[in-house]
């Protein structure tokens, strides 16, 4: 295309001001600064409406200063620092100020104010230097409805260029379909440019439309028009629509050019029709057209494409023997056959011959062979040319390859080559990413060279890689855990979990970190740390081990905070896990000396309620102190769980312990509980309850308490019975003391008749 670069000449015309006074009052300057500006002696004009080749003009005449000595005074002047600015071009002030303000009228007059004169060059350098489509569409609109100038074909090509650029291609066609009432003749040129831009946009059918549009409306088509249609319909595999096309055009008497036979034969072996490409290629030559190297690399790659290696190398061998010479892709090519057949020697071989005959090569050549290396483990040839990109800076388009690289050499053990492959990527300024590390990272671990591993880490740490929004390569689990578990296990828990807490950001919730993270603010006495992270886990609903609470239950008892440890052992509980005896007891121990006997109680209750049956000596004195305590009843329901699960209580000794406490109440409510459950208890406590009961006064409790022994078959010579009558006497409830002295001789007249039949039966 012609004016892609090149800005046009703009003659400037010079502006007068008439009107403008030499001398000028403040007032006024002010309103006058964008179109000058004074310096000591002259007055210049600004960028925009300087001059390149001032003439000098009379000067106002200055008084002279008296001079005693009659010499000439010296003008200093000073001297300007740096490099001397050149002054900005029209077009790119016009094309900033587009940029920086609103498309308003205010800018539309700004813009008029400041050229004086428009025509197509001035215009075609600001739709060149415009910084976008839009930009450029406004500009060119409005100076032809401003009347500022008629557009002629070239600044028609210019904006038909851009939009297509832009894929604004309905801007584009009515822009080419107006410029006959501008009076703009059309031409070939422009017709192609929308075929080009319509095939580049994907609009195959809009391509072909515009391609037969151009005849309806008398434009000349040449080989040009179809060479443009061919490579649009070819990229789209269309193939038999072009065969259709170029047998019109032979009709039309057209002839084929070098250039339309490369496109055909590209066309058919990208649509993978080997026999077609190689009766084009035929033909070519039967026309007399000679192939160039753009002929024989299509022809080769094309016949990579099939794994015809043998075919290429004698297009190969048979363009050197023309004397054409191989250019760097041609040899790419060959290299690219070569790799993909498995033939990674000869790749070499040529790689080095091309190297010989002062070809050099480039970043694709680099890429095609250095795979191939990486799959034949040719890694020492492989590092030497990753070597070789570096001293010469040639950085690949695809850096997938470093990934490659890094595996493999890590693959061969050879740690020292895979980490020169994260050096070459700093070196030829390609963004590393999490992933790269972490292949690294990994075999260090695996290595045990644990140090170089944390150099690495310490880096993605303090770069923050892994947060890189543009990273697509994540560290895989089989990187971290190992690096998070080895710092965990030597006291560098903190900085692993700084590492997790930037992987969690990017959505990784991997339980093994976690539960290495529990383990080492555990092992660390850090439990603060560590319920930190368990509330994570507990929010995110990640799995917890069991040793993980395990450890952070044993290092909160060190600590000396028992209620933690409480509930870490209620989370291990809820996610499933089943405390053993020992840790049940740790618990309740620290919970029972440390004072909190209701805590302890219910840790009790939770150790029963699985099922586990010991520690019933800690039982009993945690039942003994919620008695002690008045919480009667929650130490009763406590109670009845152990003996509905199969576990015995001694409640002789509870109640001998009461009795001695003088906690007669709370022993009373136990016997009672007892008879009610017909629990087995000693008739020997029968009698220390009876007496506390009557020694503490408590005769009606005494009375009802001996009642019920009576009533379930329990003892009736108490020997305090006569005392406790007495009491009951002297305290007015004689009613109660007149039953019990029945209930006892009853009981005397039942037990001795049942002992007569006892010895009549023994006599028979």
């Amino acid at each position: 295309m012609a004016y892609m670069s090149v800005s046009k000449p703009y003659q400037w015309s010079p502006r007068v001001f008439p009107t403008i006074p030499r001398t000028l009052n403040p007032s006024s300057t002010f309103s006058l600064l964008r179109f000058f500006t004074t310096t000591d002696d002259s007055v210049s004009v600004s960028s925009v409406d300087q001059n390149p080749n001032p003439v000098p003009g009379p000067e106002a005449p200055r008084p002279e200063k008296p001079n005693p000595e009659n010499v000439e005074p010296r003008v200093t002047r000073r001297t300007p620092r740096g490099n001397f600015r050149n002054p900005e071009k029209i077009e790119d002030v016009i094309c900033r100020m587009m940029a920086s303000r609103a498309w308003t009228t205010r800018l539309q007059n700004s813009i008029r104010a400041l050229v004086p004169e428009f025509d197509n060059s001035l215009v075609w350098n600001v739709l060149h230097s415009a910084k976008n489509s839009e930009h450029a569409l406004q500009f060119f609109r409005w100076v032809e409805r401003a009347g500022l100038v008629r557009h002629d074909r070239d600044t028609h090509l210019k904006m038909i260029e851009i939009l297509g650029r832009a894929s604004k291609l309905n801007h584009a066609r009515c822009i080419l379909f107006d410029m006959p009432e501008k009076g703009v003749e059309w031409d070939e040129e422009l017709f192609v440019l929308m075929i080009e831009s319509y095939g580049k946009a994907g609009i195959v059918q809009e391509s072909v439309k515009i391609f037969q549009k151009m005849k309806e409306l008398g434009v000349e088509r040449t080989v040009e028009s179809y060479d443009a249609l061919f490579k649009v319909i070819m990229r789209r595999g269309r193939y038999m629509m072009a065969k259709r096309y170029f047998n019109a055009m032979l009709n039309e008497g057209i002839e084929p050019t070098r250039h339309t036979y490369n496109l055909m034969i590209w066309g058919f072996f990208l649509s993978l029709r080997l026999e077609t490409a190689k009766r084009f290629y035929e033909d070519m030559k039967s026309r007399g057209i000679s192939p160039d190297v753009v002929t024989y690399n299509t022809m080769i790659n094309g016949y990579n494409r099939f794994k015809m290696m043998d075919e290429a190398e004698k297009l190969f061998t048979e363009m050197k023997g023309r004397n054409i010479a191989p250019t760097v892709i041609s040899y790419t090519t060959m290299v690219k056959g070569y790799v993909s057949v498995g033939r990674v020697d000869d790749g070499l071989r040529l790689f080095d011959e091309m190297k010989s005959f002062g070809i050099k090569p480039n970043d694709v050549t680099y890429t095609t062979l250095l795979p191939g290396l990486c799959d034949a483990e040719k890694m020492p040839e492989a590092r030497s040319i990753l070597k070789e990109m570096v001293e010469k800076h040639i950085a690949p388009k695809d850096n997938s390859i470093f990934m490659k690289l890094l595996t493999c050499q890590c693959k061969s053990s050879n740690l020292d080559a895979a980490t020169d492959v994260l050096k070459a990527m700093i070196r030829l300024s390609i963004p590393t990413e999490a992933g790269h590390y972490g292949v690294l990272i990994e075999n260090f671990c695996k290595a045990e060279d644990y140090d170089q591993a944390i150099k690495l880490l310490d880096k993605l740490i303090e770069k923050e890689i892994v947060l890189r929004p543009q990273s697509s390569l994540d560290m895989e689990p089989s990187a971290y855990n190992p690096m998070i578990q080895y710092l965990c296990k030597h006291g560098q828990t903190g900085k692993a979990e700084i590492f997790f807490r930037q992987l969690m950001k990017k959505g990784v919730l991997d339980s093994v970190a976690f539960n290495n993270l529990l383990c080492g603010h555990s092992k660390e006495g850090n439990p603060d740390s560590a319920f930190e992270i368990l509330k994570i886990m507990d929010r995110r609903g990640v799995s917890r081990d069991a040793d993980s609470y395990k450890l952070l239950i044993k290092s909160s008892l060190n600590k000396g905070e028992p209620a933690d440890a409480k509930t870490a052992l209620d989370s291990m509980i809820e996610a499933g896990h089943l405390p053993d005896s020992s840790l049940f007891r740790s618990v309740m121990e620290s919970l029972f000396e440390d004072g909190r006997v209701q805590t302890a109680s219910r840790v009790m209750k939770s150790m029963v309620e699985k099922g586990v049956k010991e520690n019933m000596d800690l039982v009993a004195k945690i039942l003994e102190a919620l008695l002690m305590r008045g919480h009667v009843e929650e130490a009763l329901g406590r109670i009845d769980l152990f003996m509905h699960n199969g576990c015995s209580l001694d409640f002789d000794s509870l109640l001998s312990f009461l009795c001695e406490k003088g906690k007669t109440i709370a022993a009373l409510k136990l016997l009672d509980f007892a008879l009610e459950r017909d629990y087995t208890i000693d008739f020997s406590s029968y009698d220390k309850v009876l007496d506390a009961l009557l020694a503490a006064g408590k005769t009606l409790n005494a009375y009802s308490i001996l009642c019920k022994i009576m009533e379930k078959g329990g003892a009736s010579d108490w020997s305090s019975c006569a005392d406790l009558i007495k009491s009951l006497n002297q305290e007015g409830n004689t009613k109660q003391a007149d039953i019990l002295s029945r209930m006892i001789k009853g009981e005397e007249k039942s037990h001795v008749s049942k002992k007569g039949k006892k010895h009549a039966t023994v006599a028979a």
